[in-house]
């Protein structure tokens, strides 16, 4: 960094200076009036954003409308009180940093605007069939130069095993790599040792598309079920290359293998679609439907208090109010005073069609958790089999006695909801635990219907 001399010094560096300049013959004027108060001067300043729209105010008297647009006028207020509450109020857990989509911060869920859903697919069962996306194709170019695209893809490790020598070929239980494709590959033959070519189309730098072969993998194929099913032998040293190749990220088009791949049904919907909140796969999952069907999967957020009708409101108002292009602007005014929601609002309550506890969650529970809360020695004293079950849950639990295993209609205040939802104020480990490794969890269709089943008041009976 250049030394600045202090003011003293640079007014003993003028004044000498000036007296140089006199010698010299020169005359100086080194008053205000002498200097001159204009000083030639073009500053670079950052270009500022003009002021959101501002739209008008509703002015009616739906208090669910009134109480959206007093706590929510913005969506940044909308992702502060509401998305980073229920979804992401701790690091690393939830939808912060963990799972996608990330809404840890405003930017993060701005980019979920026009953004694919069901990115990370957890569970088979999980993938709502709107989400899958076209697959990637898969080509034996030795029997045919047909691509054909690829519906589910898995990898079994195990033990190698020369099926021909055996004189037997594998099956769906056998370790290797198995390629599930939606058209056979027709072949006279039942196995193949070749170069399997997996085929992508890409959108180049020019803005051209293209279909590239990014990935190619040498074994011996079998070709089963017809040539439907192809099964591609791993052996020791290729482990790597598969577990490389499974990296890559290949695109199923039927990622939850139900048989039907949703892209050839409709385009996949988007996590937050531009002004259609009821084809919005961030909003399904916290009604737990879309266009009045249900998505597979509990009903977000997990953990956490569902949202009410205002804040509902308020998710609704935004993404219907989204531009139809551009770039999405947080700051901007929601406007419910042309919002379509706010004239019924009370049709977004999130509690719905309850499920009851002789008709539903006893059930699951008994056949979940009987092993160990039933008998002649219950854990922590719960018996699950036993006719009482339902008035023991609505006590306090034992490991905190200041709260209830269901408290009806709150299940953040739910010791036993807490507990299977590997919720944070637990005492020991998420339940129900496996007697044989400890690593288990609900569906999330059991855990959903549970969720709801607390939310609608714990009902016992219809």
């Amino acid at each position: 960094m250049p030394h600045r001399p202090n003011r003293a010094v640079s007014i003993l560096i003028l004044i000498i200076t000036g007296g140089i300049l006199a010698q010299a013959g020169c005359t100086v004027d080194f008053t205000e009036e002498g200097l001159g108060s204009e000083i030639p001067f073009e500053p670079e300043r950052p270009e500022v954003r003009e002021s959101p729209q501002t739209v008008n105010r509703y002015s009616g008297d739906e208090p669910n409308v009134m109480e959206a647009q007093e706590r929510f006028p913005t969506g940044i207020e909308l992702q502060r009180k509401v998305i980073w509450r229920t979804c992401t109020p701790n690091g690393g857990v939830c939808h912060n940093r963990k799972e996608y989509p990330d809404l840890h911060t405003p930017a993060n869920f701005a980019a979920t605007v026009d953004a694919p859903c069901n990115v990370q697919p957890g569970q088979e069962t999980s993938v709502y069939d709107g989400c899958e996306q076209a697959g990637d194709r898969f080509r034996l170019p030795g029997q045919s130069q047909r691509e054909i695209e690829i519906g589910n893809i898995e990898y079994i490790p195990g033990e190698y095993v020369n099926f021909r020598e055996q004189d037997s070929q594998p099956d769906e239980t056998s370790s290797g790599l198995h390629i599930y494709l939606h058209d056979p590959i027709s072949s006279d033959r039942n196995e193949t040792f070749e170069g399997g070519e997996f085929i992508r189309t890409f959108v180049t730098e020019e803005g051209n598309v293209a279909d590239l072969v990014f990935a190619t993998y040498n074994t011996r194929w079998w070709l089963l079920d017809g040539g439907k099913h192809l099964f591609g032998e791993v052996r020791d040293y290729q482990r790597n290359e598969v577990t490389s190749l499974m990296e890559v990220g290949i695109i199923q088009g039927d990622l939850n293998r139900n048989g039907i791949y949703g892209a050839r049904e409709s385009a996949p919907i988007k996590m937050i679609s531009r002004g259609n909140p009821e084809e919005s796969y961030l909003i399904a999952r916290l009604r737990g439907e879309i266009n009045g069907e249900k998505i597979p999967g509990s009903r977000m957020p997990l953990a956490n208090k569902p949202l009410n009708i205002a804040e509902m409101l308020a998710m609704f108002c935004f993404v219907e109010g989204l531009p139809a292009e551009g770039e999405i602007d947080l700051e901007a005014a929601i406007d419910y005073n042309a919002c379509s929601y706010t004239k019924d609002p009370e049709n977004l309550n999130l509690l719905g069609e309850g499920v009851t506890w002789t008709r539903r969650v006893q059930k699951i529970l008994e056949a979940n958790c009987g092993g160990c809360h039933g008998g002649e020695n219950p854990s922590a004293g719960f018996d699950i089999l036993t006719e009482g079950a339902y008035e023991r849950l609505l006590e306090p639990s034992t490991q905190i006695p200041e709260m209830p295993l269901i408290s009806p209609g709150e299940p953040e205040n739910s010791y036993l909801w807490l507990k299977i939802a590997d919720g944070e104020d637990i005492v020991g480990v998420p339940m129900p635990i496996d007697p044989l490794d400890g690593d288990r969890r609900l569906t999330e269709a059991e855990l959903g219907d549970i969720q709801t089943w607390i939310v609608n008041g714990a009902v016992e009976n219809e």
